[in-house]
Order: structure tokens, then C-alpha cells, then sequence
């Protein structure tokens, strides 16, 4: 048995059948399966692959098929997946072990007639490569970047139409690098001159974030779980540009502020951590799972001014009327500004999901300003790159509260000031991931 590929099989169906995600499903199953090094890292680069290259190979398959994908039993197209995969995206994994393997794994879980067609159609894929070559030349130029770069055709076209082909190509081939891992050091316990020094004595290569003062870059690394400055609480897993929220939001000491999509706990600790633990930060979500999240982070990271409150932000306003000096709505949306982080991300999105999340997102918004005394401040932000979602939300809300006004959020960054007063970072070209906010006051 091909322990690598059975781990990474049971964890791709559990992300295409199942909804999970594919770090989660991954862990889970390397947890189970307890595989060499070497083998880890292979079952990894096989269930991260084959759910970033999901539409596209989906499209190969059927290039090889003489019956609908659907009525395909779902073990076995992603059986055929990982067969397809390995034949057209990895080039030192020969022919024949990418197909034995496929028909070995197909007799554990079907009849002889199944395991015939698997074996008929990665070999036939093996043999004859052209017939899934991809189309080309100017009409066909959006199809041919969704499948070459592996994204939904309906968001390229989107980022075509918003960016010109260059960008959208350029906005792809981001995507689907190695993202970096950031932490962001814990100011409460250690400086980042420090932590960098500690991270190097733990074998860990990394340099400092040129965003923000405090983040750090792991440019290679082991086990996160391993390193005892995790364990001590001397940093806290968190995106780069996510950690601009906390500068922009600028709290004091001594303030209450309210985080009312809170979890799981990244930017509510970093807050914390700005105010020197000194004040009542109130951080709502509306699953009690992660709320135990935000109140675990709180614990290793030793801070105390934090108070999860299970609580639907849309409430927010009508629980804390008039009373928060800072309040931060980093809302729920579509999270196409960080889908390399999220490699089976991009199969999930559909092009309606904007609309409803707008809708949410306003309705968030609207509550929230409720809590903001006056002369307090309100920050809205998204880890999305679409106006819809963004400048869009923020530009409704303020012709519908003119007691608000705008203020300059570029101006507020702690290191790369920038002249926008409604900050969008875009992956293609600032080099991290897409991140939108505004600041805004009560009058």
C-alpha cells in the first residue's frame, strides 16, 4: 500500500466531498497516518496540488472520459484526479507509478469493471497527452489563463475586464505561489530584535516584515508546534497585511473598543497588544467554537483586557449603543485577496457570492457604527480585492451616515505610508496579500 497516497486521497475527498479545507483535511489525515518525512511532504504536495489545480484538472479528466464526471462515485473520480495530476503537473513521478497506484487505491474501494476504466483512462492520458492541450489564440485567451493558471474562467474573466490581462495573469501566478508564513511578534513579551534572535536559536530562517513593525517573515522553518516561543506565547500566526488593521485602528490605552468579527483572535490580540493590555476590548463572533479560539490565543499569549462575547455583529449596535471608543468590523467576505493561503478556496467562490456578502457586510457596517461615540472611530476591512465588497460598502454607508466622515487610512501605516484614504492592497502589485481598509469617525 502506498501509505502518501492513500493519506493524500483520504484528504482530497474530504475537501471535494465533504467542504473541508484542505490544511485542516491535510493535518488530520498526516496526524492519522503517521508517514515518513519524506512522505509527508509528497502526501502534501499531492492534496495542496490537486486542490489548487481542481477545475483544471477536472477539465483534462474530461478530455479521457466517455461518461459525465457526475456520474463518476466520488472516491474514485478523486482517485482519477490525483492520477491526472501526477501525469500532467508533476514530471518526476513516473507514468506507470501514477497509474498503478490509481488502480491499486480503485480495488480497495470498487468493483473489477471500475478498476479497468480507471487504469483505461490514465493510461490513455499517459499516452496521449495532446488531447488535453489546452485551447488558444485570442477568443480563447481568458479559458486558456483560468486553466493554465488554475482559476474558476468566471473570475478570470472578472480580473481581465478589472485589471487588463497582464494584471489578471500576474494576479493568478500570485495566487498560486508558496505563500510565506508571517508571525506577528507579542509585544507584551518580547521585541522583534529579540524574537528573530530566539526564532534563529529554535532553527528557524527569517527576517523582518518591511509592512509592519512587528511581523516577521519564516522564510524556512520545521513544526510550528515544535517551537517553544509558540508554546511561551512570544508570537501569534498572523497575514502580514492583516496586521495593518491594528495601526490603522490606533487604540489607546485605556479605551473599550469592540472587534465584532473577532475570531480567531489575530487582530483582537494584536490590539490588545497596541493598547499594552491596558483597557476592555469586547470581541463578538457567532460560533462558540471560535470563540474558545480567541479565549485560547488570549491564554498563551497572556492577555487579559480581551472578553469573547458570543454575539451576531448585526446586534452590536443595538448591545453596546453609543459606547465604544474603537470599533473594528473586519467583515465576513469572498477572501479573494488571500487565495494562495487557501488553495481550494478558488473552486468554492461563485460569482453571485458578492452580492450576498455586500449585503452582509452592510448590514455589519450599519450595526456596528451604532456602538461609535461620539468622536470614536470605525474601521471596515476585508481580505478581498473587490470594489464591490469594499469601496463600495464604505461609500453607501457614509451617503447613509452623514454624521461620519473619512479619514486618511494610507496615512496611518506604520512603515509604507501611501496617499489613499481608503487603503487597497492588490497581490500583483505590492507583493502580499489583498487587503482593504477605512477608517472612519463619528462627528
Amino acid at each position: 500500500m502506498d501509505k502518501a497516497r492513500e493519506t493524500a486521497l483520504k484528504a482530497l475527498h474530504e475537501v471535494n466531498e465533504k467542504g473541508a479545507y484542505a490544511n485542516v483535511a491535510l493535518a488530520r489525515s498526516l496526524r492519522a497516518a503517521k508517514l515518513s518525512e519524506v512522505d509527508r511532504r509528497f502526501a502534501t504536495e499531492l492534496v495542496y496540488g490537486a486542490a489548487k489545480a481542481g477545475g483544471t484538472l477536472d477539465w483534462i479528466l474530461r478530455r479521457y472520459l466517455n461518461r459525465p464526471l457526475s456520474k463518476i462515485p466520488p472516491m474514485v473520480r478523486d482517485i482519477l484526479r490525483l492520477g491526472i495530476y501526477q501525469l500532467f503537473f508533476l514530471a518526476r513521478v513516473p507514468a506507470s507509478a501514477a497509474c498503478n497506484t490509481a488502480v491499486e487505491m480503485t480495488k480497495r474501494c470498487s468493483h473489477a469493471g471500475t478498476v479497468k476504466f480507471v487504469n483505461a483512462v490514465l493510461r490513455t492520458a499517459a499516452r496521449e497527452p495532446e488531447k488535453a492541450t489546452f485551447p488558444t489564440g485570442k477568443a480563447h485567451e481568458a479559458e486558456n489563463l483560468a486553466l493554465s493558471l488554475q482559476h474558476p474562467e468566471w473570475l478570470v474573466r472578472r480580473w481581465i475586464r478589472q485589471f487588463g490581462y497582464e494584471e489578471a495573469r500576474a494576479l493568478c501566478e500570485f495566487d498560486n505561489a508558496q505563500a510565506t508564513l508571517s508571525l506577528r511578534t507579542n509585544t507584551l513579551k518580547i521585541t522583534r530584535d529579540k524574537l528573530l534572535e530566539r526564532l534563529s536559536k529554535e532553527g528557524v530562517e527569517a527576517e523582518p516584515s518591511a509592512w509592519t513593525p512587528e511581523g516577521i517573515l519564516c522564510l524556512r522553518h520545521g513544526s510550528l508546534d515544535a517551537l517553544e516561543s509558540l508554546q511561551q506565547g512570544l508570537f501569534q500566526v498572523q497575514d502580514e497585511s492583516s496586521m495593518l488593521v491594528a495601526h490603522i485602528l490606533a487604540p489607546e490605552p485605556g479605551e473599550f473598543v469592540l472587534d465584532v468579527c473577532s475570531a480567531p483572535g489575530g487582530k483582537t490580540t494584536h490590539i490588545a497588544a497596541s493598547m499594552g493590555d491596558r483597557g476592555r476590548i469586547v470581541a463578538l463572533d457567532v460560533h462558540e467554537h471560535k470563540m474558545r479560539r480567541i479565549a485560547e490565543n488570549c491564554e498563551r499569549l497572556g492577555i487579559k483586557s480581551v472578553e469573547p462575547l458570543l454575539l451576531d455583529a448585526r446586534e452590536a449596535g443595538r448591545r453596546f449603543s453609543r459606547q465604544a471608543d474603537r470599533v473594528l468590523v473586519d467583515a465576513p467576505c469572498s477572501g479573494l485577496g488571500v487565495l494562495r493561503r487557501k488553495p481550494d478556496a478558488r473552486w468554492r467562490k461563485r460569482p453571485d457570492d458578492l452580492a450576498a456578502l455586500a449585503r452582509l457586510q452592510r448590514e455589519i457596517l450599519s450595526s456596528a457604527a451604532e456602538a461609535v461615540k461620539s468622536g470614536g472611530v470605525l474601521v471596515y476591512s476585508t481580505c478581498t480585492i473587490e470594489r464591490e465588497e469594499n469601496e463600495a460598502v464604505v461609500e453607501d454607508f457614509l451617503a447613509r451616515h452623514e454624521e461620519f466622515s473619512l479619514e486618511n487610512a494610507g496615512e496611518l501605516l506604520p512603515l509604507k505610508k501611501r496617499p489613499e484614504r481608503m487603503l487597497q492592497l492588490y497581490p500583483q502589485r505590492d507583493g502580499t496579500d489583498g487587503f482593504f481598509i477605512a477608517r472612519m469617525r463619528r462627528r
